[in-house]
């Protein structure tokens, strides 16, 4: 099963986050996810277990405790749905917002 575990500090390392999960059971893999650009720890990462009964008693207790005094949030990982190109739904420029401006100065005047 796979696990996801957000709002970790930026200091946990993947052997860290191995350590946390083995207290539960067997740990396939743990990795801390990275920015690409800066190397340094985007605060969550995966860790997969392959006894699914262990997984589920580990996201049960660890879900809500303290790492390095930050709350975590661990729950099972939804499957990583595909992104359209473009970004999604971002509007850029246009006539949005704020209508037409009026010079003056002056808090309520009326016009």
């Amino acid at each position: 099963m796979n696990i996801f575990i957000g709002s970790l500090p930026y200091s946990v390392k993947d052997s860290d986050l191995q350590g946390f999960f083995e207290e539960y059971g067997e740990v396939s893999s743990a990795r801390v996810i990275k920015d690409k650009m800066t190397g340094r720890s985007k605060g969550f990462g995966f860790v997969e277990m392959a006894d699914e009964a262990a997984a589920k008693k580990a996201i049960e207790e660890l879900n809500g405790a303290e790492l390095e005094g930050r709350t975590i949030v661990v729950n099972e990982a939804q499957e990583k749905t595909e992104r359209k190109p473009g970004g999604g739904s971002r509007s850029y420029g246009g006539n949005s917002g704020g209508g037409q401006r009026r010079g003056g100065s002056g808090y309520g005047r009326n016009n």
